[in-house]
């Protein structure tokens, strides 16, 4: 399976958080397990977000971990750029495709409009979604709206029948109907794409065979599918791995500890000890084995050994790792 491409493409909002760097594990398993390339990219539209060094963070992340990429920002590769500010024309590129085939269609809706009609949504009990009222335009009225300089947004037309199915090799199919599909925004007035259209090309030009994402991703796939499907390409295989949770059950965040790989590298903890403990975190070889080498989890790593429900980080049970391979280590290591 050399042809496998698997991507970690966070956002350089900070420190990566233990469950993203759980799933960019699992990418990392899955390309060294078949000889595949595991790529980093850079998801940094959302600029307002972006912190100084959060690149870096990412990268130092990575690295303590012992998880080498194969093409990144700073290694290149045949498919770059890597950083998504970076290929700002590619997008725009790709979403007058869209338009040019009617896959997709200008919106001039002003922001309070859509506030109002959010609020009025809400108030009627219904779901929050855009009205498509810019959608049935004539070529005249957009002509319109084009002279008098309004800002606009790129929207895709989804289908208004029919239903969308994603095969998940974690979950099996997920199905949704057409009609519960928001006409997502695409490009955003300013230019810059939204993830949405910016994850779906990249994954597409980038030629990623395997996508794993947390399950809270699992809205989106139809939204990233029926964008595949409107440039006429093939779909990335797609598998939803559990969210990492809490002594209570919730999504792991900073209120139930430290959430940062570099925080336990800086409290002591060895990086083949945070391997071993996140590899189980939604993923069990035999239901007994708990100590594995780096070595024995890129041997026996699968995709159908990938769990469906949630995983409990148990900070004892990472403490009792890492006692267990600090006790493996030599008198000069220690």
């Amino acid at each position: 399976m050399s042809n496998v491409r698997v991507r970690f493409a966070p956002s350089p909002t900070g420190a990566p958080h233990v469950g993203s760097l759980r799933t960019a594990l699992f990418d990392w398993l899955w390309a060294r397990h078949t000889g595949g390339k595991f790529i980093l990219r850079v998801e940094d539209t959302d600029q307002k977000r972006e912190v100084e060094n959060g690149l870096e963070l990412i990268m130092d992340s990575l690295r303590f971990l012992g998880l080498d990429w194969d093409e990144g920002p700073d290694v290149g590769g045949a498919y770059g750029p890597y950083v998504q500010s970076q290929r700002l024309p590619i997008y725009q590129t790709h979403a007058k495709i869209l338009l040019d085939h009617g896959a997709a269609y200008p919106c001039y809706c002003a922001p309070e409009r859509l506030e109002q009609m959010r609020r009025d949504q809400h108030a009627r009990g219904e779901p929050t979604r855009y009205d498509r009222r810019c959608r049935d335009y004539s070529a005249q009225e957009r002509a319109a709206h084009e002279r008098a300089g309004e800002a606009r947004v790129i929207r895709l037309a989804v289908p208004r029948e029919g239903k969308t199915t994603l095969h998940d090799f974690v979950h099996g199919d997920l199905t949704i109907a057409n009609k519960d599909v928001d006409d997502q925004v695409l490009l955003k007035s300013d230019g810059f794409p939204t993830y949405h259209l910016a994850v779906v090309v990249d994954d597409h030009l980038m030629q990623i065979s395997h996508v794993m994402r947390a399950d809270e991703w699992i809205p989106s796939f139809p939204k990233h599918v029926l964008l595949f499907q409107a440039f006429g390409w093939d779909v990335p295989l797609h598998g939803h791995v559990p969210d990492v949770l809490g002594a209570d059950k919730k999504k792991l965040s900073k209120r139930h500890g430290a959430t940062s790989v570099l925080q336990y590298r800086d409290e002591g903890y060895l990086p083949d000890a945070l391997v071993n403990f996140l590899a189980r975190l939604g993923w069990s070889y035999d239901d007994k084995t708990e100590i594995f080498s780096r070595a024995e989890l890129v041997e026996k790593f699968s995709l159908d050994k990938i769990e469906h429900a949630g995983a409990v980080f148990d900070a004892a049970k990472l403490d009792w790792l890492n006692g267990y391979y600090i006790r493996q280590l030599s008198d000069d290591a220690l």
